[in-house]
């Protein structure tokens, strides 16, 4: 099963004439079934280091492999190979404000799968099922802007794991929505991550990384400041 492995990852942006490091000469492993949350403040380069993970963008130095594939150097025609390692779900809000919730999910289900008419059914299984874990089934023909935002955080989450990832990246996740919501969603993730899924969080919820007492590891200015392994929010040593 997968393992992530940084080697003295750095990755700069220019801002304003100059260059500065999103992150800094990151050395990490984190291992198929850790449940792993991202702690630091806003810019400290969490979201910077989950899209170095997922390969959706390259590290300026240094190498970041997934087992033993190089994700930063994986050929355009092995990409998509790659990509459904991971489920993700960003913080900016990402579905088709036009398609079904079906489709949303329909679209990216078909992703890497050959489409023949009796797989159909079987797409339409899989969209049921992960509806149903993430607490939205019969939602399948509403759109997103008939959707809270708690019901389409769902929805993203339950996308993210259409095709059975063994990674999900998941970046704010819980970010506006209300204490019922989080609950729900930190249950759903934890049951998850117990049948095996590794799971990577970028988060501010402090309280519930404090009881939740899974991996923390925090992010300050580029660079891992702590990781611990039944860490609390902010915790170093």
């Amino acid at each position: 099963m997968p393992t992530i492995l940084f080697q003295d990852v750095s990755k700069f942006y220019r801002a304003e004439g100059r260059t500065e490091s999103a992150v800094r000469e990151i050395n990490l492993t984190i291992e198929q079934g850790d449940f792993v949350f991202l702690t630091g403040s806003s810019g400290a380069g969490k979201s910077t280091l989950l899209r170095l993970m997922s390969g959706n963008i390259k590290p300026d130095r240094g190498h970041v492999f997934l087992d033993h594939i190089d994700v930063g150097r994986v050929p355009r025609w092995r990409r998509h190979r790659v990509a459904l390692k991971f489920g993700q779900v960003w913080q900016e809000p990402s579905l088709v404000r036009k398609q079904t919730v079906e489709e949303n999910l329909e679209l990216a289900a078909m992703i890497g799968v050959a489409i023949r008419p009796e797989s159909r059914r079987m797409v339409k299984a899989r969209i049921h099922k992960v509806l149903g874990l993430v607490g939205m089934w019969g939602y399948e023909k509403r759109y997103p802007v008939e959707l809270s935002s708690g019901e389409c955080r769902r929805i993203e989450l339950a996308r993210a794991m259409i095709n059975s990832p063994p990674i999900l990246l998941l970046d704010e996740i819980t970010a506006n929505l209300d204490d019922d919501n989080i609950w729900d969603i930190l249950h759903l993730l934890d049951v998850i991550n117990r049948k095996g899924t590794t799971v990577v969080m970028a988060t501010h919820a402090s309280e519930y990384v404090n009881i939740m007492r899974r991996r923390v590891i925090t992010i300050v200015d580029g660079r891992i400041f702590g990781d611990v392994k039944r860490g609390r929010y902010g915790e170093v040593v």
